[in-house]
């Protein structure tokens, strides 16, 4: 029984490993940096519609989308498939349209 016990040290600390947290608020983060600078962000919609403007608000449901040439729009987070800023749609076409060297 000895011979177990020093194989197997005894445990230091009665506690179990910390679970991680459930809310990180990375999303809280990302939404207040986009709205502090105005960035202009595309929103692609779950059914593929792609709408560019910037997040005026959010909240646990919704993000308020200010749009210069139309109307503004509330969006439900359900219906968001994802988002980007715009300013890696042009970076991409750029680079599509850079002939090979």
């Amino acid at each position: 029984m000895t011979e177990t016990m020093d194989r197997f040290p005894a445990r230091t600390s009665g506690r179990r490993k910390q679970v991680p947290a459930e809310q990180t608020n990375a999303e809280s983060y990302y939404y207040l940096k986009q709205m502090q600078g105005r960035t202009s962000m595309v929103v692609v919609l779950t059914d593929g519609t792609e709408l560019v403007g910037w997040i005026e608000w959010y909240d646990k449901n919704c993000i308020k989308l200010n749009r210069n040439d139309a109307p503004n729009l509330l969006l439900f987070k359900h219906g968001i498939k994802f988002m980007f800023k715009e300013e890696e749609l042009r970076t991409r076409r750029r680079k599509r349209n850079v002939p090979a060297k």
